[in-house]
């Protein structure tokens, strides 16, 4: 592992400083670097910087931020401008940005190209996020509900930058509101420089399985409609590398992207790249999640004020890892037709399963954070596996099974509530007053509509904060 570490570094160090010479890409050289890839997701706490630089080592090469609120961005959130950073052995990198607005976004994209942080090669719309705080500000998913909204702002952002746009969606807000070839259309015609589908409808969150038959017809309208040379990524669902080459030649997609996938084994770079599966023992993961924590401190400080920071991220990553199984293709491959290996029910440990299996395994909040102090604390891959093998079969841990609490931090990102697009995250601590008849709700709209004419035009912003 630290050979290939080393070797991959390398390569990518001089890939970024021969393209640090270069000018922005050109959209048509951004479609031809991300044909054929596993792309690296725009992942919410997941995508901090540490973690994408581990899966740079594995082999990844096109990578996303986390999502950037525009509008905090243009008013200096620290958090946000620290979302823009790159590591310099990330390839191709891009942000992610949220906005519903043309000027908005301009100015945002303007700002982190600024950035001396950040050397972004392109920029992408996010058209999915179905999370409640994102939807009520009238972005994310939101956004799907009308195709020509959505085509008038990707338009403006293409005609008034020269990076590349792209944008990533869902295949509808609700599962009785499916137009992801009305918005694919709308987002080629803008001048888009590729669209990511992410399978599922926003009020699906991650609880059913995503429709890659969807995507397929979204390639096959494109394609006929003359729009083949604009890459369509597919997104959902992909866990193993032999499921993402089975999508690829099914459905026609130029790319795959990984989430949860890569959360769980950041290794999934390199087994796509290999198109091999790779079983680590208990003693090679955990010298990936010590690497993991290296590099977290090297990127948020080895004191006491870096450990609180990289807190926020560390243990929230074993609620992921600790998933992990091994899926070799020669057993695998067909289950994984009838149903996605990451949706599957994972094989429960046994009593004559090895110790420390059972730790890396274990789903308790407790557990995750005793093994990132371990990993923290300990100088050497050597000490991380001693230590944490001496943990595993300790009383403490024998307690935690028996007691732990068990994380409950993928809840809200895997299963959100059901409703409509936007509301099925908890309201506020108020109890619901009685049911609106259709006049009430037609009238309270009529009313909001009427409001929002006024604030646009007294040149006002829409949505207020």
């Amino acid at each position: 592992l630290t050979i290939m570490k080393a070797v991959s570094s390398l390569i990518l160090l001089l890939a970024v400083g021969s393209s640090a010479l270069s000018s922005t890409p050109t959209s048509s050289s951004m479609q031809q670097q991300i044909a054929g890839q596993m792309i690296l997701a725009p992942l919410t706490k997941g995508g901090n910087l540490p973690f994408r630089r581990l899966c740079a080592d594995f082999g990844m090469e096109v990578s996303l931020s986390e999502m950037v609120y525009a509008r905090s961005l243009l008013r200096g959130s620290p958090v946000e401008q620290a979302r823009l950073r790159r590591w310099e052995g990330e390839q191709m990198f891009g942000v992610q940005i949220a906005t519903n607005g043309v000027t908005e976004g301009l100015e945002a994209i303007r700002k982190l190209q600024e950035s001396s942080s950040a050397t972004v090669q392109f920029c992408d719309l996010n058209c999915g996020c179905p999370i409640y705080d994102v939807t009520r500000r009238g972005l994310g998913s939101s956004l799907l509900r009308s195709p020509q909204k959505l085509h008038k702002l990707v338009k403006g952002l293409v005609d008034g930058t020269d990076i590349p746009i792209t944008v990533k969606i869902r295949v509808g807000c609700e599962s009785d509101t499916i137009n992801v070839l009305e918005n694919v259309k709308a987002i080629r015609e803008a001048g888009a420089s590729a669209v990511t589908i992410h399978g599922r409808t926003a009020q699906q969150g991650y609880s059913k399985d995503a429709n890659w038959e969807l995507i397929q017809q979204a390639v096959t309208e494109s394609r006929e409609a003359g729009y083949g040379h604009i890459p369509i990524v597919g997104n959902g669902d992909i866990l193993t590398h032999f499921e993402a080459r089975r999508r690829m030649e099914e459905t026609g997609v130029h790319s795959v992207m990984v989430g949860r996938g890569a959360l769980i084994k950041p290794w999934i770079f390199k087994e796509f790249k290999d198109n091999a599966t790779w079983s680590p023992t208990a003693r090679e993961r955990i010298e990936v999640y010590h690497t993991l924590a290296t590099y977290m401190k090297e990127h948020f400080g080895d004191d006491e004020m870096g450990r609180k920071k990289a807190w926020t991220f560390l243990p929230w990553h074993f609620e992921f890892l600790s998933r992990y199984c091994s899926y070799p293709e020669d057993e695998f491959a067909v289950q994984s037709t009838e149903k996605p290996l990451i949706q599957s029910r994972m094989p429960s440990s046994t009593d004559a399963d090895d110790p420390l299996d059972v730790l890396l395994a274990n789903r308790s909040g407790d557990a995750h954070d005793v093994i990132a102090s371990i990993l923290w604390e300990s100088d050497s891959d050597e000490v991380a596996f001693r230590k944490l093998n001496e943990f595993s079969e300790s009383v403490e841990f024998n307690q935690i099974l028996m007691t732990g609490s068990s994380s409950e931090e993928d809840q809200v990102l895997a299963n959100p509530l059901p409703g409509k697009a936007g509301r099925w995250n908890k309201r506020r601590g108020r109890k619901p007053g009685p049911k609106r008849s259709d006049e009430e709700i037609a009238s309270i709209r009529a009313a909001r509509a009427l409001k929002k004419e006024k604030i646009i035009a007294s040149g006002g912003e829409w949505p207020p904060n």
